[in-house]
């Protein structure tokens, strides 16, 4: 018994350092793997609907290293619908509970709140190979929910794209995607599916570094430091639920008429409230301590942002300048990733913005509809990460035409 007492400490010190390693390993392989992939797709004839739509090789890896800009959980799932959107005329997310999907957000619709809270009907065939077999459901309308099809419109290509999200081998949300209801318009099928599986991987991999922070923080604390009245730590889940408090809308009503028929007791009609009050709440929030993602262009180094001199601030503000420093960031790495014979060129010759004009003034005009109008702009983190890395600190190799 006393030899345990010693070892068990060291043992789950040692298991939760190795956790928090191999979550960074993970992270690293996702985003190899993710532009493989777009390399890959790139050489690929494009189908007929992805003519107009931005979803070239640079194109897509900006859409995921938004999502891991994410530092909770409804940050990334809202990325994953921003993102989604630029390739899908409309685009929605269902949360799955058991055999039930109900609404949670959309993008695109002619209304898209009332896509919240819409029960899908599990019985539809896409719906339900989506859920039962965990594939991507190509289907046509008449595997659609006819419910669904009745209120937001009928697609005018005549079918539809069902993808399971899924989070520890569960079907944790569904993602709807149809190119429109006016014109046979945007549907970048192999854009969606990336996205939504590099979602599924980017929560993983945040739940997995969270528990492995839990673990250390747990065993740093010394017996004398616990207060005296404690609670007794809980057990860490084997997994974080990003849906966990969501419910559809038909809980509350069922809450209130239980109330109303007086079938409750006084604790039973406060918890009927707190059911109403989870509804209300789309997403339970992960703890913010979450490590920061790398950039696409820069997977094997450590991201080392500087924290700008602004203590006075508030702490949302100093978010704000932390996300658009890794915004600017990763634009410029995704400038050098994808122009390596302009880069080199360019700075031998010292005209390296007439080389990338049009592509740094597109990164610019990005990061000017993003923070341009946040506290953020003042930084003016863009341009110095231009000349802190592609013109590596020194703004004559960006020739005469560039105003520094």
């Amino acid at each position: 018994m006393k030899e345990r007492g010693w070892i068990e400490p060291i043992v789950e010190r040692v298991v939760g350092q190795v956790l928090d390693s191999h979550a960074a390993q993970l992270r690293a392989e996702i985003v190899r793997r993710v532009v493989e992939e777009i390399a890959a797709a790139a050489t690929a004839e494009p189908r007929a609907h992805d003519a107009a739509s931005a979803s070239g090789p640079a194109d897509l890896a900006r859409a995921v290293a938004e999502i891991q800009l994410g530092t909770s959980q409804r940050e990334i799932l809202r990325a994953l619908l921003d993102t989604g959107a630029r390739h899908a005329a409309r685009v929605a997310l269902f949360v799955v509970k058991g055999s039930h999907a109900t609404g949670w957000q959309a993008r695109g619709f002619a209304n898209s709140d009332a896509v919240k809270d819409f029960a899908l009907d599990e019985n539809a065939p896409a719906v339900a190979r989506a859920i039962r077999d965990r594939v991507v459901a190509s289907a046509p309308v008449a595997d659609l929910d006819p419910r669904f099809l009745k209120e937001f419109g009928t697609p005018a290509s005549g079918e539809a794209r069902i993808l399971p999200l899924i989070l520890k081998d569960k079907v944790a949300a569904l993602v709807y995607a149809d190119s429109g209801t006016d014109a046979v318009g945007l549907l970048n099928a192999g854009a969606i599916e990336l996205l939504v599986l590099s979602t599924s991987a980017w929560l993983e991999v945040n739940s997995l570094r969270k528990q492995a922070q839990t673990h250390v923080d747990s065993h740093n604390v010394t017996p004398t430091e616990a207060p005296p009245h404690q609670a007794p730590a809980q057990p860490v889940p084997a997994f974080n639920d990003p849906f966990a408090s969501h419910a559809p809308a038909y809980a509350s009503g069922q809450a209130m008429a239980a109330a109303a028929a007086g079938e409750a007791s006084a604790p039973v009609a406060s918890a009927a409230q707190s059911a109403i009050a989870e509804v209300q709440a789309p997403v339970v929030e992960m703890d913010p301590a979450l490590a920061e993602p790398l950039p696409i262009g820069d997977a094997g180094t450590k991201a080392t942002l500087e924290t700008p001199p602004v203590s006075s601030i508030s702490l949302e503000d100093q978010d704000v300048h932390r996300k658009a420093q890794r915004f600017a960031r990763l634009l410029i790495d995704e400038i050098k990733l994808y122009n390596q014979a302009k880069v080199a060129e360019g700075r031998k010759n010292r005209d390296l913005y007439d080389r990338l004009k049009e592509t740094i003034e597109k990164s610019r005009a990005t990061y000017q509809k993003r923070y341009g109008k946040t506290v953020a702009a003042s930084g003016n983190y863009l341009q110095n990460e231009i000349i802190r890395s592609l013109a590596e600190d020194d703004p004559s190799i960006m020739g005469a035409n560039f105003r520094y």
